[in-house]
């Protein structure tokens, strides 16, 4: 996924929801960035037509991630945080402990979900978990995500070979946003960012990950 452009919108979508089995969830913990790409890029390239769909739930150990349209100048200063080159759509983003990810393994042919229908979905997901708090979230014009008064709540990136995605959203939830600071969030400068917490969610992240999936499986049909 690139970013492009999309309607913004705060009201709840409705979408045309096709029945199919739920995803496989698993909970993997905190882990590191670099063998999880991997294992994605293996499921993808071994799946067949019958693979049941999995949803990754996780955190990841302190890591910068550039997507494949990514300009290493986004990265504004040295840091002891690494860089990784990743196959994804957008740009450059942070991942860190106290952040949900949620990596969606789906077949997106067996879904009749095309990428554009995949995103609006991941993001009223978010929205609609928001929602549930008294929050009000929303879509921007031309950067993917999830925003809360005009701060990036919720990032997007996916990747997708022979109709299988991988990748998928990450939701900061009770985190050290200073690593935020040393780049341009999804390549925006200034981009303002916050957390759950910091717009009012006292939930934690072991409370919002099954409530998320919960969003996520729904729009999924």
């Amino acid at each position: 996924m690139s970013d492009g452009e999309w309607v913004s919108a705060k009201a709840s979508h409705s979408f045309p929801i096709t029945h199919h089995p739920s995803p496989v969830t698993k909970h993997l913990g905190l882990v590191e960035y670099l063998p999880t790409w991997q294992a994605m890029r293996d499921f993808t390239a071994q799946r067949g037509p019958a693979t049941p769909d999995e949803i990754w739930v996780l955190q990841h150990f302190p890591v910068y991630t550039l997507g494949l349209a990514g300009k290493p100048e986004h990265l504004l200063c040295d840091t002891v945080i690494p860089l990784v080159e990743t196959d994804r759509g957008g740009q450059i983003t942070y991942h860190g402990p106290g952040q949900l990810v949620v990596y969606l393994l789906l077949d997106l042919h067996r879904r009749n979900l095309g990428v554009k229908d995949l995103v609006r979905r991941l993001e009223q997901a978010v929205i609609d978990l928001l929602g549930e708090f008294g929050v009000s979230g929303e879509r921007r014009e031309n950067a993917p995500g999830v925003y809360v008064d005009e701060a990036k709540i919720a990032a997007l990136g996916l990747k997708v070979k022979s109709s299988g995605s991988y990748h998928g959203l990450s939701l900061n939830v009770d985190m050290d946003l200073a690593p935020f600071a040393a780049i341009n969030p999804c390549g925006y400068p200034g981009l303002a960012v916050t957390q759950t917490r910091d717009v009012g969610i006292l939930a934690g992240l072991d409370d919002l990950a099954p409530r998320l999936v919960r969003q996520v499986t729904e729009k999924l049909g």
